[in-house]
């Protein structure tokens, strides 16, 4: 077995470890405020009718204003962007926590600070994707650094809600919230203390906002391997994922022992993607994106279980199968993304994968109710296992033959307005990320 040291080898490098440090403490604050503001708002008087109001105003502003975040990132720089995101969501938590500890966390005044907490999440997350290969100097790190960071993630949304809850009950939503700002504060310190390599100098004049958008639309839809990889993710997200939110909960209520029977299979999840990040580590597949494509049927595991009427072990298992599923599969196609389209275009190009995969998810939400009672809750599930083990063959067969191709990394191409067609059933060749320049410029 490889070494540890040698499997944490990116952890050497001081910008990912002062990146990563700072981004694992805001993730931690952020998985500890969801609960709380859910808690301010039912006791505030607001039902469940107030909580949909102040949870939607935080996901709206993300799916409308996701692809304009990533066209800041690639215009601004990463860094700059989320230096601007975490400063506003540190501003919108510490507001909220005020709201609260003067008595006036009115649903509509909450819903309006979500909107702002939510405007940040939507500039932060392309920006994400844009931001890595630049502090990540070796290529052939990039798959241990978005392990790590999904380490990070999965862990902090096992630890986190547990934290909340007791904060919660005994101190109060406001002092939660004031955590988790406090948490944004620790990451734009971070932030701020990196120096980031520049991206590639654009050819003359920048284009206005429309050109750069549909490059990077351009830049999506030119690779197959792209665009079929996150089609299959927004259908997931739609049949399968969707449903076993809702309804697992519904049958955990009547067979595997109510709120504790879920909590044991959700927390299996992410202790199974905390597991699987670990055993990632180091390892390099000599077939990226083949992996990919077939761990994706992992995902069937947890809603085939509870379709089958298994019993809480055996749901459990098969949540923390999934949980390694999703951050294998994760981890690499973030790196595949990373190493194959141009770094002026990763902001734009991370932004429609992210609103691709989840843009449907809201419908599922919606529609798992009704259909469960319809033709019941088992039945929605198994057909959702179904089709992800079917779409898991089906895309393996379209793209898994050929790798993407990475090309010498040179000087940016120039704006594309149209698709290349369709080649091999990978990605397509595209620019390699070239290597962060040392010394020179950085950018501020």
């Amino acid at each position: 077995m490889e070494p540890i040291p040698r499997r944490l080898a990116v952890l050497r490098g001081r910008q990912f470890r002062l990146f990563s440090t700072g981004y694992a403490v805001s993730l931690f604050g952020s998985s500890t405020a969801s609960v709380a503001v859910a808690f301010a708002v039912l006791d505030g008087g607001g039902g469940g009718s107030g909580l949909g109001v102040v949870m939607a105003a935080r996901i709206v502003p993300v799916v409308l204003l996701l692809v304009l975040g990533g066209a800041a990132a690639d215009r601004l720089g990463p860094r700059r962007t989320m230096l601007g995101s975490d400063g506003l969501r540190c501003a919108t938590q510490a507001a909220t926590a005020a709201l609260l500890f003067a008595g006036h966390g009115t649903v509509w005044a909450l819903a309006a600070l979500m909107v702002l907490w939510g405007l940040g999440e939507a500039v932060f997350l392309p920006a994400l994707d844009a931001l890595l290969p630049r502090i990540v100097p070796a290529v052939a790190e990039l798959a241990d650094a978005n392990a790590l960071l999904g380490i990070a993630r999965n862990g902090a949304a096992v630890a986190g809600p547990a934290l909340a809850g007791l904060l919660t009950a005994t101190a109060g939503p406001g002092w939660v919230l004031l955590l988790d700002a406090a948490s944004y504060a620790a990451g734009l310190a971070a932030l701020a203390l990196l120096r980031v390599p520049p991206g590639p100098a654009a050819d003359g004049p920048a284009p206005g906002l429309p050109a750069e958008l549909r490059d990077g639309w351009g830049e999506f839809r030119s690779r197959r391997w792209l665009w079929a990889s996150v089609l299959q993710g927004c259908l997931f997200n739609l049949l399968v994922w969707a449903p076993f939110l809702v309804l697992g909960p519904v049958l955990a209520r009547e067979h595997l022992g109510g709120a504790g029977g879920w909590g044991a299979v959700m927390g299996a999840y992410g202790a199974g993607a905390v597991l699987g990040g670990l055993v990632l580590l180091g390892r390099r597949p000599r077939r990226p994106l083949r992996t990919v494509l077939a761990v994706t049927a992992g995902w069937a595991l947890p809603s085939g279980a509870l379709a089958l009427g298994g019993p809480l072990p055996l749901v459990a298992v098969a949540a923390a199968g999934a949980g390694v599923a999703s951050i294998v599969s994760g981890s690499l196609f973030a790196t595949l993304v990373q190493r194959h389209v141009p770094p002026r275009a990763l902001g734009r190009v991370g932004a429609y994968v992210t609103l691709g995969a989840f843009a449907f998810g809201p419908v599922g939400l919606v529609l798992a109710g009704p259909l469960a009672t319809a033709v019941g809750a088992r039945t929605v599930l198994g057909w959702g296992a179904a089709w992800q083990l079917a779409s898991c063959a089906a895309v393996l067969a379209l793209l898994g033959r050929r790798e993407p191709v990475a090309a010498p990394a040179g000087p940016a191409p120039e704006v594309r307005t149209a698709p290349v067609p369709p080649g091999d059933g990978g990605r397509g060749p595209g620019p390699g990320v070239a290597e962060p320049v040392s010394g020179g410029d950085v950018e501020r």
